[in-house]
């Protein structure tokens, strides 16, 4: 799936929560994709403040964990297994919002 489709599903997965008043609960849904993006914050945000020192070896933090002797197999598997338990975590506590 490329950009396009993977963005729609997106979009389309948020006004689903929105309409249904659960926004809130993308928070955890969306964790791994959030920390991804504050990691390249951060470490941009770091590296203008102290004049060239680093919080990680490289961002998006996967590569961070790629130079730390990871397999990309095994951070998948990680980044899978987050979500996974995030998402059904905040599944199963919105369930009582939703009757």
């Amino acid at each position: 799936m490329g950009d396009t489709g993977s963005m729609f599903i997106g979009g389309l997965f948020c006004a689903a929560a929105m309409a249904l008043g659960l926004q809130f609960w993308l928070i955890p849904i969306c964790f791994t994709m959030i920390m991804s993006s504050l990691s390249v914050i951060m470490q941009r945000a770091y590296f203008k403040m102290t004049h060239g020192k680093r919080i990680f070896k490289m961002s998006p933090i996967h590569h961070h964990f790629e130079l730390s002797g990871m397999k990309e197999n095994q951070i998948v598997m990680m980044y899978a297994l987050v979500t996974l338990l995030l998402s059904a975590a905040a599944v199963l506590a919105a369930l009582p919002l939703m009757r």
